[in-house]
């Protein structure tokens, strides 16, 4: 496929449509894996759905539980990097009053609230080892016992968990559960990152366009298009979405290369890392563990970017363990970081 000028479609974007919601593709890798991803919907397996940040799982998620009997009842998600470890089983399981210090009155957890619908836990790699022990038992028996409680609970859940690391690599390594993985690894489903389909980028460009400026007759020049097609896309569809949404509240017919943000048209990554720490590099009075410090920071930041704030994400990309950033993030004052600039 040529990358250098991306090619609109005459016709509207390429979609498996379901009530409010849409997989806009032309991939035939991803069309081979949404039909297998129906013929799965239907059934009440166990889905594992794996991928980078960014490429969409919630999407799959949402698209297998609208396409199953289960469409009717409740879908209830939770993104487990998100949650401290000290509130998960109380979430996940509820809890009863009196259970612990805060707990005032009796809560049911997320597995209560999902009875008979379906139940997505994202970033379950982030899941502490004590908490997926009690998750294998829940998957298991079908019945859940709140902190603080002494009476089972039954329940019927339909499970989508969402992986952003190969749990595989995790069981290897002793930081995930053998048993947990093989009880929700029955159908794993690989979503491929936005570079490695890049046929996609014109119809996903011409759907944000369409869904951020309805108005808006907007098209993409030509050397805005290349830069485009040749990016990397380490946020994949959610960073194309987030930067199409920006420049569709500005742009009033034409989006030109110097419309874009610096990282699609500035060079490659180590060249704005260089430019970030030019002070470094240029200030004398700098000694060589401050020029260190100064590259370390802007790789954290970088990293912390690229990923969204995802922390597990950023490790990987830094080849570091999860530990290691966060002692990297509290040496430099970076732990409440979301922010690039």
């Amino acid at each position: 496929m040529d990358l250098g000028c991306l090619r609109f479609p005459k016709e509207g974007p390429v979609m498996k449509p379901l009530p409010s919601l849409a997989i806009v593709t032309q991939s035939e890798r991803m069309r081979l894996i949404l039909s297998r991803v129906e013929a799965i919907a239907a059934s009440d397996s166990t889905i594992l759905l794996i991928g980078e940040t960014g490429v969409g799982k919630e999407l799959f998620a949402d698209y297998i539980h609208r396409a199953s009997p289960r469409s009717d009842r409740p879908f209830v998600k939770i993104a487990l990097s998100a949650m401290p470890h000290d509130l998960l089983e109380s979430e996940l399981f509820g809890h009863e009053r009196g259970s612990f210090t805060s707990a005032v009155s009796e809560k049911k957890g997320l597995f209560e609230l999902a009875h008979t619908g379906s139940l997505f836990l994202d970033d379950i790699d982030d899941v502490p080892m004590p908490t997926q022990s009690k998750l294998l038992r829940v998957l298991e028996s079908q019945e859940v016992l709140r902190v603080g409680g002494s009476a089972t609970i039954p329940i019927d859940v339909r499970l989508i968990a969402a992986s952003k690391v190969s749990l595989k690599e995790m069981v290897e390594h002793g930081s995930f559960r053998a048993d947990l993985y093989y009880r929700i690894n029955v159908f794993p489903v690989q979503i491929p990152p936005l570079r490695e389909r890049r046929e996609d980028l014109p119809l996903l460009l011409q759907h944000f366009l369409k869904r951020f400026a309805p108005g808006k007759a907007l098209s993409v020049s030509p050397e805005a298009q290349e830069a485009l097609a040749h990016y990397d896309w380490p946020g994949n569809v959610r960073e194309l979405r987030n930067i199409m949404q920006r420049l569709a509240l500005f742009a009033t017919r034409e989006i030109n290369l110097q419309d874009l943000p610096p990282e699609l048209h500035d060079g490659h990554p180590v060249e704005l890392l260089v430019k970030a720490c030019t002070k470094c590099f240029m200030e004398e009075s700098l000694q060589f563990n401050d020029v260190i410090t100064c590259l370390e920071v802007n790789l954290l930041k970088q990293a912390l970017q690229e990923t969204g704030g995802n922390r597990s994400q950023a490790a990987k990309v830094l080849g570091l363990s999860l530990s290691t950033l966060r002692d990297k993030l509290k040496k430099y004052g970076l732990e409440n970081h979301t922010d690039p600039c």
